[in-house]
């Protein structure tokens, strides 16, 4: 049998049968890094949900509009507010036990200020802290990578358990969060979760977080309890391989693979792999090669705990995939080249028992799928017994626009209102702000990101495995296709789980002329003539606040970026410095971002009012102003300057006070 490299860490299954099934702070560490226990039906059983700050407007699935099932205001929607001894609190998740919080994300956890955990209905919290330090993984027990920041989104994966109750409150509104939790069978006895213990687990954590730093080496396995099967074929167009067989009882433990070709990305996409069980037919394992081991298109380094795909260009899989008598994989290549595929598969004894599942993996494809109207998209839907444990998304984006506003919305056992309504679709893969920075996690992933912007291939992964998701009877998974522009997309969507031989899925058998790689062209980039790009002016002083450039393809910004200011308090003024090359009498035209967080700006051109101050909030939305005119200037030649002043906010606005200068454009008045 495949062992860990810290066995140590995980309990034996014959001793694990012996004993009661107690849930503690140190039993929740241990399936950290446990892809056994995802193969057996959870016991004692459990429901996986979720609270976030999705937009509260979305109520009725049958008004596909963007004022209801489409809404996007997603920041700073809580269950409610509470006044007490700790002044006002803003309640984020309020549920009954014995259960555990399995992870907690934010898109700016700096904006929350203090997150307080109350457990068991104590009038004191048992964690207390900035939600920053929470999740930005520099604070025990939320050590990295356990808890961190990669592609600009918060995570954090320890496990806060129960036993009677859970409340987590902020002292700050304005943020995005998604706290996904377990809640247990009544009666499950659950040791709830305290600072002291999490402190005399710290051994424990430490060697958790040292093995989620580098799964590929933490899970290598041990030659001597598995088989080895090996074999490098060449496969040309329409070949279908034999039939590897691995007799049972047993598990397949890993697989590797390597391809050789003319075209690696194309023949990743062509080749399809199938694994079968015991002779159930379909197989419960079709999928294009690359994208089984969740990188797509073409070969895109990472390591996560299931699986990756090394610089070498080999590419691997950790899943655990039992079975009871026999187990075959095959290979069919569906392009019109040549290729070589190279493979290992280890497998080793194991028992079928009582409450095992089969392990599924299938992917589907839509080309040429028009952005409006907005729609769900169907990852998955299944019938029957299992756990649903992840999925890869691969888009080809024909624009620099974020396509991934949408929200994943999972519906558990028959439930009419998802229960798991997400805040966006990099929220949901654990980064944010239409990122486009490749990062590898033992988690969650992008892998791929072309660019500029977000044009063109991107692949991105979550694996759920201490937030698996459980169902007894029926599971659907969907995601929302909500993208900035009216355009025409391509995407696919691989989705890994365990279950019964008796469950079924939605998945049509894969049409040959869908395995094919969609080729996107990358548009032209706006840039106004003679811009004087706000992100390039000198800063010559500024009285608060923070100022960095900020990049975007979505909002048609000049050269694709502006100067951002944000949290700027009232009273203080950015002053910026601008060239003109030739002194005279000179219009200033400017265009700045007006959004929901924006604030109330006094702007002035070498210390004279240019205007009335200016609003720049905009509800639910953000957009570039027109051009507008500032008035007219005697300017000099050399440096003058440009300066705004923060007066105020509107009254519906959220806390930020930002201001956003894309360009300004000198006139010559005659």
């Amino acid at each position: 049998m495949k062992r860990l490299v810290f066995f140590s860490l995980v309990l034996c299954p014959a001793l694990a049968a012996l004993a009661a099934p107690r849930i503690t702070f140190d039993s929740m560490l241990d399936e950290l890094i446990d892809l056994e226990a995802l193969t057996r039906l959870p016991d004692p059983p459990y429901t996986c949900k979720q609270f976030s700050s999705y937009d509260r407007a979305s109520t009725d699935p049958a008004v596909p509009t963007d004022a209801n099932w489409f809404a996007n205001a997603d920041r700073g929607q809580v269950i409610r507010v509470e006044e007490g001894p700790r002044g006002t609190e803003y309640v984020l998740m309020d549920v009954d036990g014995p259960g555990a919080i399995v992870r907690f994300w934010s898109a700016n956890a700096d904006d929350a200020d203090v997150v307080r955990v109350y457990l068991d209905h104590a009038p004191t919290p048992a964690i207390e802290m900035p939600l920053e330090k929470m999740l930005d993984g520099s604070t025990a027990p939320f050590l990295e990578p356990i808890s961190g920041v990669r592609g600009r989104g918060w995570n954090s994966y320890l496990p806060i358990p129960y036993g009677k109750h859970c409340k987590v409150t902020s002292s700050d509104l304005s943020f995005y969060y998604q706290i996904n939790y377990r809640t247990y069978a009544a009666g499950t006895p659950v040791e709830t979760f305290t600072m002291e213990a999490a402190q005399a687990a710290m051994p424990k954590v430490e060697k958790i977080a040292e093995a989620l730093k580098d799964p590929k080496k933490a899970f290598e396995t041990q030659a001597e309890n598995l088989r080895i099967g090996n074999f490098s074929l060449p496969m040309s167009p329409g070949r279908k391989s034999p039939l590897y067989k691995m007799p049972g009882p047993g598990a397949i433990y890993y697989l590797t693979a390597q391809v050789e070709a003319k075209d690696v990305e194309k023949a990743l996409r062509g080749c399809l792999i199938e694994i079968f069980f015991d002779g159930h037919l379909p197989a419960f394992v079709q999928a294009p090669l690359g994208d089984f081991f969740a990188t797509a298109p073409g070969i895109n380094p990472f390591n996560s705990l299931v699986g990756g795909a090394g610089k070498n260009g080999v590419l691997f899989s950790n899943w655990v995939m039992p079975y009871q008598r026999i187990a075959g994989i095959r290979l069919i290549n569906h392009t019109d080249d040549t290729c070589r595929v190279t493979m290992t598969y280890q497998y080793g004894e194991r028992p079928w028992r009582d409450g095992d599942l089969y392990f599924h993996a299938k992917w589907r494809a839509g080309h040429d799928m028009p952005t409006r109207p907005r729609r769900d998209w169907n990852f998955v839907t299944l019938a029957g017994k299992g756990r649903f444990v992840g999925d890869m998304l691969q888009v080809s984006n024909p624009t620099t626009s974020w396509w991934g506003e949408g929200d994943e919305k999972i519906y558990v056992d028959g439930e009419t209102f998802p229960s798991h309504f997400g805040t966006g679709s990099e929220d949901y893969f654990g980064y944010a702000w239409c990122s486009n920075e490749i990062f590898t996690h033992a988690y969650h992933n992008q892998v791929r990101c072309d660019g500029p912007g977000n044009f063109g291939q991107t692949c991105v992964s979550r694996f759920h495995i201490l937030d698996n998701i459980p169902f007894t009877r029926s599971f659907r998974f969907d995601m929302e296709v909500w993208h900035w522009k009216d355009v025409t997309i391509s995407q696919s969507a691989m989705t890994y789980w365990y279950a019964t031989a008796e469950s079924t899925d939605n998945f049509p058998k894969i049409d040959p002329r869908d395995m094919v790689v969609p080729v996107v062209k990358l548009p032209d980039i706006k840039q106004v003539k003679g811009a004087l790009e706000g992100e390039k002016l000198k800063i010559l002083s500024k009285t608060g606040g923070n100022t960095r450039t900020q990049e975007s393809f979505t909002w048609n910004w000049s050269g694709s970026e502006q100067l951002w200011w944000t949290h700027g308090a009232v009273g203080d003024t950015l002053t910026l410095g601008f060239p003109v090359e030739a002194a005279g009498r000179y219009e200033v035209r400017a265009v700045f971002t007006r959004a929901v967080d924006y604030g109330i700006l006094q702007l002035r051109v070498n210390g004279e009012e240019a205007g009335d101050p200016l609003d720049f909030y905009l509800k639910d939305d953000v957009k570039p102003t027109e051009e507008l005119s500032l008035g007219t200037f005697d300017l000099k030649a050399g440096e003058n300057t440009f300066s705004a002043e923060v007066i105020g906010a509107n009254p519906d606005a959220r806390p930020g006070n930002m201001f956003g200068l894309d360009y300004l454009l000198l006139k010559p008045v005659k």
